[in-house]
């Protein structure tokens, strides 16, 4: 047996020992990962709803724009204790009946909304709503990093997360169908039928599916690679490929990492695009830009459309720039990085441009890339996290960046209110979106050094125990 034929079937022993080590991914985790597409795809169809019917809503209910924005920002005003609340709680039940809970939940806080009603209930039901999809994204990714591999995981990250693209890709001609042959309350009711029809779905796929480990079991082992994993240029340390199962360290050091601040920050910027993209483009389009209704559900399909290109694309990227032995921190921080400051370049253009082809085409390309900084960067936390930590992890970074949702679409209400003309409202509060996301993509972008947070967070690790070693 050759030197290298040796390395490797040692490898492959080491790593049968190690449980919860996958040496592959297997058509059952596909079929997770479809149906959390078509989870993620109806967490933003709900979203769109509200966006598409605005015209509506606001002729319906008697809403100014800056009326309109604030009952659109109360989706976020509970999201941020959602997403830390739950996310710590279903670290006991495990991610099947989490999942499945989260969507019964919001299909009964939809279900008001399928009748007449009124502005106290619609903001209610978007409070509810947005407290239970607060941990949607972090209950994703976890089961997305506790089931593929480093090299894989930005990839099936990017398909999950597709779904933010696909729900409003799919749902945005659908439902304007629906309430222009309708009502907008007609299309909740289609949302609320869909939403149960997966639940069942769900339920029935994931029934031999344990889950992840609930809180008190065993601790995580440290993982063991096989040979040809990406490894630290100055050893043999496998860099990239470990995850966090050999450092332990408490939440509260996990979140005063650079890294977790760069997450915050990027995500803060991909979350300013996202919350406007829902709320505000189609009325963009069609108060700012003069496009009529119909055609307005068709055009603001396009971002989506070109979202999904440019989401798995990233993905894609990021594999091949670990594999090619880049760092993390080019392959998740500088590459997320690149993406929005293009985002954030395009916005800060199209309001400087007349309307046309030149400024759709902007409109398109800056809300198209919102969501690579929730797959991308997201997969550079798991190179170090540690398993028991990641809903807590994630749901802070999700509380964090929630703060954009609540902001952004009142904000660009009242500028949009206060402006002489309602276009050069628009123009003005884009112009202040784009060179925030700028600013916050950069500075993310060099927070982000997974190799960096891992060595920082191993010698903490060795630490505590040389301390607890002394102490006994």
């Amino acid at each position: 047996m050759t030197a290298h034929a040796a390395s490797q079937a040692a490898a492959g022993a080491g790593a049968a020992k190690v449980p919860g080590f996958r040496r592959g991914v297997s058509s059952t985790d596909w079929w997770i990962i479809g149906l959390l597409l078509a989870f993620f795809t109806l967490n933003f169809a709900d979203k769109a709803a509200i966006g598409l019917a605005a015209p509506d809503l606001e002729k319906d209910l008697g809403l100014t724009a800056a009326q309109y924005g604030l009952m659109s920002s109360a989706f976020f005003w509970l999201f941020a204790a959602g997403a830390v609340v739950l996310a710590l709680f279903f670290r006991r039940i495990g991610w099947r009946w989490s999942a499945a809970g989260l969507m019964i939940a919001w299909v009964a806080s939809m279900a008001p909304l399928t009748v007449p009603t009124t502005v106290g209930v619609v903001i209610a039901s978007r409070m509810v709503l947005g407290f239970f999809e607060g941990p949607a994204h972090a209950l994703c990714q976890s089961v997305v990093a506790d089931r593929f591999p480093a090299e894989r995981r930005a990839f099936a990250g990017a398909v999950v997360n597709a779904g933010s693209s696909v729900g409003p890709l799919v749902a945005t001609p659908l439902l304007t169908w629906v309430i222009v042959t309708w009502t907008w309350h007609a299309a909740f009711v289609v949302l609320v039928a869909v939403g149960a029809v997966w639940v069942v779905v769900w339920l029935v796929v994931t029934r031999r599916e344990p889950g992840m480990r609930p809180r008190g079991s065993a601790p995580d082992p440290a993982p063991q690679s096989p040979a040809g994993l990406e490894r630290d240029p100055a050893g043999s340390r496998p860099t990239d490929g470990l995850e966090g199962g050999d450092i332990d360290v408490p939440l509260t050091s996990l979140l005063r990492t650079g890294s977790f601040w760069g997450l915050a920050l990027l995500s803060f910027a991909g979350y300013l695009i996202s919350s406007l993209k829902v709320s505000w483009l189609p009325s963009f389009l069609h108060d700012g830009m003069g496009y009529s209704r119909g055609t307005v559900g068709l055009l603001a399909t396009l971002p989506y459309g070109l979202a999904i290109v440019v989401l798995l694309t990233a993905g894609l990227i990021s594999g091949r720039m670990l594999k090619a032995g880049r760092s993390a921190r080019a392959a998740r921080g500088f590459l997320t990085m690149g993406y929005l400051c293009f985002a954030g370049v395009a916005m800060i253009a199209f309001t400087q441009v007349p309307p046309g082809g030149l400024q759709l085409a902007l409109v398109v390309a800056a809300f198209s890339i919102n969501s690579v900084a929730f797959s991308v960067a997201f997969a550079g936390a798991a190179d170090f996290l540690p398993r028991r930590h990641r809903p807590g992890f994630f749901g802070c970074i999700i509380a964090a960046y929630s703060v954009a949702g609540i902001v952004a679409p009142w904000l660009l209400g009242v500028i949009v209110d206060a402006a002489d003309t309602v276009s050069q409202g628009y123009a003005d509060g884009f112009l202040v979106v784009g060179i925030t996301i700028c600013v916050f993509a950069v500075a993310g972008g060099l927070l982000l050094d997974p190799a960096r947070s891992r060595e920082v967070l191993l010698a903490e690790t060795a630490r505590r125990r040389a301390a607890a070693g002394e102490a006994r």
